[in-house]
């Protein structure tokens, strides 16, 4: 979840990244170092603690409407020996996302099969509304963009219980005690309080994930389980046939310029070349 700090996509869902600091960069490259970053990814497998991120492959990129290319790198992390597992824990346990406060806010984890599903299909409990009625996990609509018909996803994820696990707002959150404070606690140093500040997280009993994340999310999912997903979709993978496009008009250039936006008027002259 990004950061409230954030002057753009404030308190929206999406995935480590950003823009290669260099045109020699590779989007592994620089997913990796983004990752290491955000959500404090370690760059080395001495450093991941047993285990290993492979790189598994990329997908075609996607077109955002800032005139951005993203291109999705998909990797597996998982245990780098079989004895690396021995004790029974999870990624989650063993790897503590250490989070940059002025770019994240919350790291959270869903199944990923459960995106080509029309229902919650996940373990525990289905998402609900903040008024405790229940909610769907997938909405979809259709929309006008690149001049064809694009499929909105909307996917609702319960928010999973607050312990280190499974959301951390930051570094050093653990879960909240359970029974009545310390006595001592108002004896503390200020400053030294170990609660979390409150936060509009607070509130949330579902993150949604939509728009482009939503979408590399199920083309993913598409591509690992071979399978295709009970609502609609668009069949195609990414918009490299649309950027190509353009391109040969000049667009998308190598440095952004100000206020750089892909209009209808403009995707409607690419779309004819």
């Amino acid at each position: 979840m990004r950061s409230a700090k954030l002057n753009s996509y404030a308190g929206q869902a999406a995935f480590p990244g950003g823009k290669s600091d260099t045109l020699e960069e590779s989007p592994w490259d620089t997913a990796r170092r983004e990752a290491f970053e955000e959500i404090g990814l370690p760059m080395t497998e001495e450093k991941l603690r047993g285990f290993k991120v492979e790189h598994l492959c990329e997908l075609p990129t996607n077109l955002a409407k800032t005139e951005l290319g993203v291109r999705p790198c998909v990797a597996y992390l998982c245990p780098s020996s079989a004895s690396s597992m021995s004790d029974g824990s999870s990624v989650e346990d063993r790897l503590m996302p250490r989070l940059d406060p002025k770019e994240v806010a919350a790291v959270f984890t869903a199944p990923f099969h459960s995106f080509l599903c029309k229902t919650w299909t996940g373990d525990g409990p289905a998402p609900v509304q903040k008024d405790g009625r229940p909610e769907k996990w997938y909405r979809g609509s259709w929309t006008d963009w690149h001049e064809s018909r694009w499929r909105m996803h909307n996917f609702y994820i319960p928010r999973p219980p607050a312990t280190p696990s499974s959301l951390l707002k930051n570094p050093s959150q653990a879960a909240p005690p359970s029974g009545p404070e310390p006595s001592s606690h108002a004896a503390l140093p200020e400053g030294d309080d170990p609660r979390p500040e409150p936060s509009a997280l607070d509130a949330l009993t579902t993150f949604r994930v939509f728009g482009m994340t939503a979408r590399i999310l199920v083309d993913a999912a598409r591509v690992a389980y071979g399978e295709e997903p009970e609502f609609e979709h668009n069949s195609h993978h990414g918009d490299e046939e649309m950027i190509g496009r353009l391109l040969k008009m000049g667009r998308l250039s190598e440095i952004r310029k100000k206020g750089d936006v892909l209009t209808k008027e403009v995707l409607r002259e690419a779309s004819k070349m």
